[in-house]
C-alpha cells in the first residue's frame, strides 16, 4: 500500500488498538517511551558500564546479567517456560542441561527480573522470574550478525539506515504466576534505560503465535498484513525458502475485533508502542511457533508513554 491508502490504515490500526478498544490484556502488554534525539552515538566502548540495576518495582528488581551464573538462571527459566511448559522441542543437549541456550548467549546482554521476596534457590539466589536477551548492532556486526537473520532477510533493510543503530530483542518469557503489568513495566523499564544509554534508534526482533499451522492463524495474520505492515523504508521479507504468505484472507474478509483478540499480548503490545510488521511470517518447528518480524523505530513510538518512565527512566530507578 502507498500514500494515503498507508496513511489511512495506520489511523485505523492505531484507533483499533487504543487500551479502550482492545481491553485490558493490551493495556498491560507492555509501556514504552522514545527519547529526545535518535541521531547516531558514540560507541558503546566509549560509555562507562551501565550499572546491573536498572529499576525496582516493590519486590521486583530489573538488572542486567553480570556473570556466566546470571545467564544460567535466564536459560533455565527460558527452558522451562519453552520446553517445560511450552511446545518447543528439546534435543537431547538442551534435555540434559535444562536450559535453553544458544551460541548468541554469550554474545547478548541479559535483562533479568528478580523476586527478592520468593524463597531463595539452594544456591542463595532468588529466583528469575522474567528475562529479555538484547542484541545491539555494533556486536552482532562482529560477531556473524542477528538472531533474526536466520529466518528474515534485513540486511537491505538495515542498509537503507545506515545512519541508525539497530537493537535485536529476544527470547522473552516470564513465568506464568508473574504475567501481570508490574513484572512487564520492569522488563520494559530496563530495555528503556538500556535504549537511552546506548543511544540506540531502531528495535526488531521476531513475534510469535503459538503453532505451526498457517491455515488456522489466517485471521490474525492477514490482519497484520493489511493493517500494520511495514512501509517500504522499514520492509524486510521472511528468506524465500521459509517464506509462509500472511496475506491469507482480503481486507473485506477480515473482522478487525475478532483478529485483535485473536493476537498475542506481546504482539499487540509492540504495535500499540508504533511497531510494524515484516513481510511474510517463519514456521519454527522447533519451538512449535509461526513468526513474524517486528520493526519499531524509536522515532515511531507513540509519544504518550514518554510521560510514564520520563526521559531519564528514572521512574522505577534501583
Amino acid at each position: 500500500m502507498h500514500g494515503d491508502e498507508l496513511a489511512r490504515s495506520a489511523q485505523r490500526l492505531r484507533q483499533m488498538l487504543r487500551p479502550e478498544t482492545v481491553g485490558v490484556a493490551a493495556q498491560t502488554a507492555m509501556s514504552w517511551l522514545k527519547p529526545p534525539l535518535t541521531e547516531i552515538a558514540r560507541p558503546s566502548s566509549e560509555f562507562p558500564t551501565l550499572p546491573a540495576a536498572l529499576g525496582r518495582l516493590g519486590t521486583l528488581e530489573v538488572r542486567l546479567a553480570q556473570e556466566k551464573r546470571d545467564v544460567k538462571r535466564a536459560q533455565k527459566l527460558r527452558y522451562r517456560v519453552f520446553y517445560k511448559d511450552g511446545t518447543a522441542i528439546a534435543d537431547a543437549a538442551t534435555l540434559f542441561a535444562r536450559r535453553d541456550k544458544d551460541a548468541f548467549d554469550k554474545i547478548c546482554d541479559h535483562l533479568l527480573v528478580i523476586d527478592h521476596a520468593a524463597k531463595a534457590s539452594v544456591s542463595g539466589k532468588q529466583p528469575v522470574v522474567g528475562t529479555y536477551r538484547l542484541l545491539r548492532q555494533d556486536v552482532a556486526v562482529n560477531h556473524g550478525g542477528f538472531y533474526t537473520e536466520n529466518e528474515f532477510d534485513i540486511a537491505r533493510m538495515i542498509d537503507r539506515h545506515t545512519n541508525l543503530r539497530f537493537l535485536e530483542l529476544g527470547r522473552s518469557c516470564v513465568l506464568p504466576a508473574y504475567r501481570n503489568k508490574r513484572t512487564v513495566e520492569l522488563l520494559w523499564h530496563g530495555i528503556w534505560s538500556y535504549v537511552r544509554r546506548h543511544r540506540l534508534d531502531v528495535m526488531i526482533g521476531c513475534a510469535s503465535f503459538e503453532g505451526t499451522d498457517p491455515d488456522r492463524l489466517a485471521l490474525p495474520l492477514s490482519f497484520l498484513h493489511h493493517y500494520a505492515r511495514a512501509p517500504e523504508p522499514w520492509r524486510a521479507s521472511a528468506h524465500p525458502s521459509r517464506r509462509v504468505e500472511m496475506n491469507r484472507m482480503t481486507k473485506e474478509a477480515i473482522h478487525p475485533k475478532a483478529a485483535l483478540h485473536e493476537l498475542p499480548p506481546l504482539i499487540k503490545g509492540y504495535l500499540r508502542l508504533g511497531a510494524t510488521i515484516g513481510d511474510g511470517a517463519v514456521i519454527d518447528h522447533q519451538f512449535g511457533t509461526t513468526d513474524v518480524l517486528i520493526v519499531m523505530p524509536v522515532s515511531s513510538i507513540n509519544t504518550r508513554y514518554i510521560e510514564h518512565f520520563g526521559v531519564d527512566a528514572s521512574r522505577h530507578a534501583a
